[in-house]
């Protein structure tokens, strides 16, 4: 699959942690946006001689936090992840098309069992040396998925109509990469 990889050598870049994010948001009560994310994930983008590039993450769904420890404890829940039962999501990447603006990157986006294809608008922020001379990048990449398409079916109506949770889930990830060895 061809790739933007302008300032990126070929190689496998490893997304850090440490200076990366995995973001969601939900609409709540019809009025608002509840947002959480998902503390613990890892992914690769594989950049080979002729451009070429494969991408994969991978989300430990039990690592979810809105900062609401019941509500945590729901999403665990059959109701939502169910994580005792589907631990892991996943997305692999099938293509990389250029943008006006970036690139968009499609692919496969597991969820409870469920894979739907999806696609993220991605923003290259830059490549450069890092703090102890291993090669560094930035990405922003986002999209927006609807819980129903995979499976999370909850509903949580309200008394005067509308629902609690929305359907629609935005996903925003920023994640810096480095060059492995």
């Amino acid at each position: 699959m061809s790739a933007p990889t302008q300032g990126l050598s070929a190689g496998t870049w490893v997304i850090d942690p440490s200076h990366s994010a995995l973001e969601f948001a939900v609409r709540h009560l019809m009025v608002s946006k509840v947002r959480g994310r998902f503390t613990i994930f890892s992914g690769t983008l594989v950049i080979r001689p002729d451009g070429s590039a494969d991408a994969d993450v991978e989300i430990r769904v039990d690592s979810v936090t809105t900062d609401n420890p019941q509500r945590d404890d729901h999403l665990a829940t059959a109701d939502f992840f169910d994580v005792s039962h589907y631990p892991l999501a996943t997305f692999t990447a099938t293509g990389f098309r250029p943008t006006d603006t970036e690139f968009d990157v499609t692919g496969d986006f597991t969820i409870r069992g469920t894979t739907r294809p999806v696609t993220l608008a991605v923003e290259f922020l830059g490549a450069g040396p890092g703090m102890i001379d291993a090669p560094v990048a930035g990405f922003t990449a986002t999209t927006t998925i609807n819980r129903r398409d995979f499976g999370i079916t909850t509903e949580m109506p309200m008394a005067n109509g509308g629902a609690v949770i929305g359907d629609k889930i935005t996903i925003s990830l920023d994640v810096e990469v480095g060059l492995q060895g």
